[in-house]
């Protein structure tokens, strides 16, 4: 047997349904959508989503309220309960140290810190914002909080 005696299996293959192709072919004229209606025209069908005449789910649905503001900034939140198992006493947390822990997935991102937990370690905080309970506790463990903005 030689590659070029193989040959698919006897009715494997089927040629495709050339339609509008003259009616000798049998497939003519009309082209298989039959004579006249709407689906017999360029174009023709229902749209996506029609329900037959019923209101849409898209329209009886309600809108959402408000809007989303384009300018808000989110900040990954982190506790200084957090703070306390990463670092040790005296080191400094900012975006840099916090993306070596894996914090943060970039350095880029802005990072707040909020109160929640306890704090014993002195640490200088430098990030994007700070809570006004977190900034207490830091303080009060001997550390000191310096604001990015």
């Amino acid at each position: 047997m030689q590659l070029n005696d193989l040959r698919p299996a006897a009715g494997s293959r089927k040629n495709r349904k050339r339609i509008g192709r003259g009616n000798s072919s049998g497939h003519g004229t009309t082209a298989g959508r039959g004579s006249k209606g709407q689906l017999s025209r360029a174009g023709g069908g229902k749209g996506a989503g029609f329900e037959g005449g019923q209101t849409p789910l898209a329209m009886r649905l309600p809108k959402l309220p408000g809007f989303k503001n384009r300018n808000r900034i989110e900040y990954v939140p982190v506790n200084v309960s957090r703070l306390e198992g990463l670092y040790e006493d005296g080191e400094t947390v900012d975006a840099e140290t916090l993306m070596a822990k894996g914090v943060l997935k970039h350095d880029y991102i802005p990072v707040k810190v909020l109160g929640d937990g306890e704090l014993t370690k002195k640490l200088t905080v430098k990030v994007d914002k700070v809570s006004a309970s977190a900034k207490a506790k830091i303080e009060a463990a001997g550390g000191k909080v310096e604001e990015a903005c």
